[in-house]
C-alpha cells in the first residue's frame, strides 16, 4: 500500500499553520520557563511533581495516559500555562507531539496537541488535532483519604482520514471520555513515597485515533489504564504505565500499550521524561517497541 500526500503550490494549510503555531508556542514557553527557573518564588502554590507530565494526547498525566491532576502547579486562584514536546521511536514509526494545556484555579484544564505519525517504512504520514478538557471533581491527590477525582473528555479529528478509511474505520474524528483518580501514598515503598493513577476510558479511537475510530469488528468500548510510580527523589520518579485499546479493525491488529518510564523534575517549571515503550502491533507492523523523550515546561 503506498501512502501519498497532496500539498496545493503557495497556500499554506490550516494543518500546517496550526503545527506552526504548536511549534511556536512550545518554544516560547520552554524559553520563558527557563528564564523563570532561578526564580521559584514565581511558581505554583502546589507542590513539585503534583502536575504530573504532560501525556501524549495533552492532558496532564503520564506518557501514555491522563491522570487526576491537572497540569502545572497552580492551586486556587491562579493559572497555570504549560507547553511540552515529545518524540517518540519504536520500530516502525515515529511519533511527534506539540501540546499545551492551561490550568484555571486547578479546577479545570484545557488542553491541545497535534500528532504526527512518520510511517517509516509504509511511507507517508498520519496526524490528528486533539482537543480537551478536564475536570477536578473532588479531592487532593496528597491529603485526601481518596486522593483526587476528575473527568474529561478528548475530541480528536484527523487531518486526513484517507488511509484509516481504508483500512476499514467508520469515522475519521470522535470523542474519548474518562474518569481519573490518583493518589500519593506517603513512605509505601522502602520509605520512598508511591502515586498510584487509574483511569477508566469510554473511546473507539483506533491506536489512539491516529487510526480513525470504530470499524468492523466493534465501536465503543470502556477501557482501563493504570500506573504506579515510585519517588526516588522529591524530584525523580520512575514507574510503569499500562493502557488497554480496543480492537476495532480486523485487518489491523491492535495490542494493549505499557512503559517503563522516568520522570526528573528540575524545578517547579521545567521537567524531562524518558520511557522505554511497549506498543505491540500496529497497521499490521508486529512487535513495536523503542524510545520515548518528552520536555515540559510549566509556569
Amino acid at each position: 500500500m503506498t501512502l501519498r500526500r497532496t500539498v496545493l503550490p503557495n497556500m499554506p494549510s490550516s494543518s500546517s499553520l496550526t503545527k506552526g503555531l504548536l511549534r511556536h508556542g512550545v518554544v516560547a514557553c520552554i524559553a520563558i520557563s527557563l528564564a523563570l527557573a532561578a526564580t521559584p518564588t514565581l511558581a505554583g502554590s502546589r507542590i513539585l511533581g503534583t502536575g504530573g507530565v504532560s501525556a501524549i494526547e495533552g492532558a496532564a498525566g503520564g506518557g501514555l495516559s491522563p491522570w487526576a491532576m491537572l497540569s502545572s502547579t497552580a492551586s486556587e486562584q491562579e493559572v497555570g500555562v504549560t507547553a511540552s514536546a515529545t518524540r517518540a521511536w519504536v520500530d516502525d514509526y515515529r511519533l511527534t507531539v506539540s501540546g499545551a494545556s492551561v490550568n484555571i484555579y486547578d479546577r479545570v484544564e484545557v488542553s491541545v496537541a497535534r500528532q504526527t505519525l512518520d510511517l517509516d517504512t509504509l511511507g507517508g504520514e498520519l496526524e490528528q488535532d486533539i482537543y480537551g478538557a478536564k475536570i477536578r471533581l473532588l479531592g487532593d491527590v496528597l491529603y485526601h483519604p481518596w486522593g483526587i477525582w476528575s473527568v474529561g473528555i478528548q475530541h480528536k479529528r484527523l487531518v486526513d482520514g484517507t488511509t484509516p478509511t481504508a483500512l476499514g474505520a467508520d469515522e475519521t474524528r470522535g470523542t474519548d471520555a474518562y474518569l481519573s483518580a490518583s493518589k500519593l501514598l506517603f513512605s509505601a515503598f522502602a520509605g520512598r513515597n508511591v502515586l498510584l493513577n487509574a483511569s477508566l476510558r469510554n473511546t473507539d479511537a483506533n491506536q489512539g485515533g491516529l487510526l480513525g475510530f470504530g470499524g468492523d469488528q466493534g465501536n465503543r468500548a470502556w477501557v482501563a489504564e493504570g500506573s504506579v510510580g515510585v519517588f526516588v527523589t522529591p524530584q525523580w520518579v520512575i514507574g510503569t504505565e499500562y493502557r488497554q485499546k480496543p480492537d476495532n479493525l480486523s485487518v489491523a491488529r491492535e495490542d494493549d500499550w505499557q512503559s517503563l518510564y522516568s520522570a526528573y523534575f528540575f524545578n517547579k517549571h521545567l521537567s524531562l521524561t524518558g520511557a522505554w515503550l511497549d506498543l505491540g502491533d500496529i497497521a499490521g507492523l508486529p512487535s513495536q517497541r523503542g524510545g520515548y523523550l518528552s520536555l515540559q515546561a510549566a509556569f
